[in-house]
């Protein structure tokens, strides 16, 4: 993987992290708690499978780890749109957010791409 020694020296990372926090401030007074653990708990999935995978031994095993973060962050950007048609999100706000899971996924398919041909 060369020179990036650290998972929070990852772009996809500090990526995930700065979505994780917008879920949170997003729905921190949400009283759907179901709608609320989902949404949360997929966030922190997307963050914790990029850092195991990470950490594993090889580019095989992280490709898998983000593979898996691919699809939590396409589950997030989902929840978004249940939040806006449940009126739990104004539609800018949760189309922004949108956006950023489809960069974050995009991204991901890059890496994932890379580490595949990297060999």
């Amino acid at each position: 993987m060369g020179t990036i020694k650290n998972f929070e020296d990852l772009d996809l990372w500090r990526m995930s992290r700065e979505l994780v926090n917008l879920i949170y401030s997003d729905f921190r007074d949400c009283k759907d708690y179901a709608y609320r653990n989902q949404i949360t708990g997929a966030g922190i999935s997307i963050m914790n499978n990029i850092s195991e995978g990470f950490c594993r031994k090889s580019d095989a095993e992280f490709s898998h780890f983000l593979n898996i973060s691919k699809g939590s962050t396409g589950e997030v950007k989902n929840m978004y749109y249940i939040g806006e048609d449940q009126h739990y999100i104004e539609p800018p706000a949760a189309n922004d957010r949108r956006i950023k899971c489809q960069k974050l996924m995009n991204s991901m398919g890059g890496f994932i791409k890379y580490l595949k041909t990297s060999k």
